[in-house]
């Protein structure tokens, strides 16, 4: 019997860190406006996991938590303002950012929300208008 891949992840000083345990039921990149204007960043990479399989090892009481609407509780360092992941309560899954997540093989099976982008990507991964079917999206795919 082989055991469950840990990852670790922290937030920008490391006040804040965490793990995630098994694979990631899904992963890729998000394009709307809300994920964009909270990374700042014109695309942000997500790693979706089942809640059970993050747990926060230091600095929970550090953690701030804000929801511009009741799909997304944005996470965050209150020490350095890093971001560290997003609890998405009607998928009951949490998106911990790639980006902090350590050695972590990150790879994109997904675009969402495609139709908002800032940034052509030509990387062969399918392109969705929004969500898949299963996550209450159209399931409408978009030309690369």
């Amino acid at each position: 019997m082989s055991e469950a891949k840990t990852y670790n992840g922290s937030c920008f000083c490391g006040a804040v860190q965490f793990t995630m345990t098994g694979d990631p039921v899904g992963m890729g990149y998000c394009h709307c406006a809300s994920c964009r204007e909270w990374s700042a960043s014109p695309v942000n990479g997500f790693t979706l996991w089942p809640p059970t399989a993050v747990k926060v090892t230091k600095g929970a009481d550090n953690i701030g938590t804000y929801n511009k609407t009741p799909q997304s509780y944005r996470k965050w360092c209150k020490t350095c303002g890093g971001h560290v992941f997003t609890d998405h309560p009607p998928m009951g899954l949490i998106d911990v950012f790639a980006g902090v997540i350590k050695n972590f093989p990150f790879q994109a099976g997904i675009h969402v929300h495609y139709q908002e982008t800032v940034l052509k990507i030509k990387d062969g991964v399918p392109k969705m208008r929004d969500v898949p079917k299963e996550m209450g999206g159209s399931g409408d795919l978009l030309p690369e």
